[in-house]
């Protein structure tokens, strides 16, 4: 699996949005590899329409119906296209009780889950929330261009072990067909990558190539 977290980039809004998310449709189809487009709320309903792949968003709040003027409800996502949700990205980090109630409010909805971690520590504690999937993803090497698979492996092999059987995927650097081979040679499941692709030139060919690397 592959996610793509679109960000709040220009490349990754509004009608581009729509854009970069064909483009994961198509290389999911040509490479038979689940592609997902991680999007902003305001986006959903959109690039749901667009395109027949799942879709996650990047952010819900644990909300229900009523004054919660602000706050991303997880009903209105679900009823724009969305079926999965990151939880605490290390850009919109949350306490873990927070982290517990919104995954309780998603799995009401039977809404995916990928919680993000800094750290394998916190592998333990989270997964007994019963997330569907744990991303690990240093925030020091989130944007940059060494990935956790080339300079702290050993924190994918550690968050593995911890997270009791939660599938994890590894984030923070992807750029490579190398870095993913690493990634799921050390127990990843999949990747999480932003910047890999979104500020990429030809957002396509670089996808077509990571994607390879689960082949």
């Amino acid at each position: 699996m592959i996610l793509v977290n679109f960000k709040t980039t220009k490349e990754g809004t509004g009608e581009n949005a729509v854009k970069l998310a064909k483009i994961c449709e198509k290389i999911q189809k040509e490479t038979k590899i689940e592609i997902v487009p991680v999007v902003q709320a305001a986006d959903c309903y959109r690039v749901s329409k667009a395109v027949h792949t799942k879709i996650f968003v990047q952010h819900i709040d644990p909300v229900e119906y009523g004054a919660n003027t602000g706050n991303i409800l997880p009903e209105a996502v679900k009823q724009n296209g969305a079926v999965g949700t990151l939880i605490n990205h290390a850009e919109k980090q949350i306490d873990l009780n927070v982290i517990k109630k919104t995954i309780e409010r998603a799995k009401e909805l039977n809404l995916i889950t990928v919680v993000c971690i800094a750290k394998p520590s916190l592998a333990k504690k989270v997964a007994q929330m019963s997330p569907d999937y744990l991303a690990i993803e240093p925030p020091e090497l989130i944007g940059g261009n060494i990935s956790v698979a080339t300079a702290k492996p050993e924190l994918i092999v550690q968050c593995v072990e911890n997270a009791d059987g939660t599938p994890v995927l590894c984030g923070a650097g992807i750029k490579t067909i190398e870095d993913v081979k690493k990634a799921l040679e050390y127990g990843a499941r999949g990747i999480l990558i932003a910047s890999g692709i979104t500020k990429a030139d030809n957002p396509e060919a670089k996808l077509r190539e990571l994607a390879k690397g689960f082949q």
